[in-house]
């Protein structure tokens, strides 16, 4: 228990979430504006960035090897100072699409897994009354680090020659694992990774047995609360004849300011609407605050203003989601990085589609049609979820998270 107790405040551990961010940053919206002024096409780069963040969705198969062997410390440090330079490797290569391509999904998909190994990490670290501040300082640190990561990333770009900017780029990303030596790190199961695979395969089966648990992955597969949009916005900044320079301030205000705020709300109205409804109620105004903009000109003031709207629903939306992955693990988890890391595939899966359709409704009708399309999905599926999970509600998921208890198979295991 002390050694729970010991070590760095809740709110710098969760700010080692930000080589995360500031991946984020740079994948989701500096590469798209170095892409547009490449003269990609926006579906062509909505299908890039969509790459890129794809391995938040199926790095997930790779996790129990997490969780066995080496400390979850070690895997994270070393799979973010290998997406640090495979970052390097990737904004190297923008004149050389396949090479980029390749670079990005590896650079990604380390950093997937180190930020799986640190939630498994911090969450079997972090006393159960400190779970709701350390999901909202991990969203901090994920939306400031991309607003961080495309504010100065531009300016890098523009400032340095490219290799330098580069290298600078790769060593933001890997910055945060300072803060790793500082923090108690329990040693490695000593089982093997094929018993961890076995164990993980089990629960997973046990999981999407129990009702709270499939209703909570209806809910993260629906994209009623994606707000894709805010992977896309860094390469629309022509259509409202905004210059480099409001690109990099709006991405960097428009996460910073908007992050910061959006996960301070977020424990405060966690106390008095339960989590389910909030999500629902983010997403639907959200999506009418997207609608909203289709009356507005087309001018660098509303690209600014979409930024930070865009960015702000978002990161209530991922405090909501982490919120709820926290209660699912519990405390003691043997698999907690495991655990972590399946949970927040699937908020990842809606987010991929988005992209991919948003970026079909920009070739069909223009930005207009992206921002159309993605605030009428949102607000349909938002309230289909909400009339059908309502049909299925039980007092076992009155608070709109699972039941965080162990089931029997990992009982059995410990």
């Amino acid at each position: 228990m002390n050694a729970k107790r010991s070590g760095p405040p809740v709110w710098l551990m969760g700010l080692s979430n930000a080589a995360v961010g500031f991946s984020n940053g740079i994948f989701t919206f500096l590469l798209p504006q170095l892409l547009a002024a490449e003269h990609v096409a926006e579906s062509k780069i909505a299908a890039i960035t969509a790459l890129a963040i794809s391995p938040n969705f199926w790095a997930f198969v790779f996790s129990p090897i997490l969780d066995v062997r080496f400390s979850r410390r070690w895997y994270a440090t070393v799979l973010a100072g290998s997406s640090a330079i495979l970052t390097t490797v990737a904004i190297l290569n923008l004149h050389h699409l396949v090479a980029l391509e390749i670079a990005i999904l590896l650079a990604s998909s380390a950093i997937a897994l180190s930020g799986a190994a640190l939630g498994g990490w911090l969450s079997n670290i972090t006393e159960q009354r400190d779970k709701n501040a350390l999901s909202k300082w991990m969203n901090i640190a994920l939306i400031c680090g991309t607003g961080v990561a495309a504010m100065f990333g531009g300016e890098f770009i523009r400032q340095l020659p490219i290799a330098p900017a580069a290298i600078v780029l790769g060593v933001i990303v890997f910055l945060p694992t300072m803060i790793f030596p500082f923090m108690p790190a329990p040693g490695p199961d000593r089982r093997l990774a094929s018993e961890s695979f076995a164990q993980f395969n089990r629960e997973v089966l046990a999981l999407v047995r129990r009702h709270e648990v499939v209703i909570v992955l209806f809910l993260f597969l629906s994209p009623c609360s994606s707000f894709a949009l805010t992977n896309l916005l860094g390469g629309l900044g022509g259509d409202f004849h905004a210059s480099g320079r409001v690109l990099s301030l709006a991405g960097g205000v428009g996460a910073f300011v908007p992050g910061i705020l959006g996960c301070t709300l977020f424990p405060i109205i966690a106390k008095r609407l339960p989590l389910r409804p909030f999500y629902f109620v983010n997403g639907i105004v959200g999506s009418l605050f997207t609608l909203s903009l289709l009356v507005l000109p087309h001018a660098p003031w509303t690209f600014m203003l979409a930024v930070v709207g865009e960015y702000l629903f978002q990161a209530v939306a991922f405090s909501v989601q982490i919120g709820i992955v926290f209660e699912a693990i519990g405390r003691d988890n043997p698999l907690a990085a495991t655990t972590f890391s399946f949970l927040i595939a699937a908020t990842n899966v809606p987010m991929i589609c988005m992209m991919v359709a948003d970026g079909r409704a920009y070739s069909v009708a223009g930005v207009a049609g992206t921002f159309a399309f993605d605030a009428m999905i949102g607000i349909a599926t938002c309230l289909l979820a909400a009339i059908l999970l309502a049909r299925f509600d039980s007092t076992g998921f009155s608070s709109g998270v699972p039941d965080s208890r162990p089931t029997a198979a990992m009982q059995e295991e410990n």
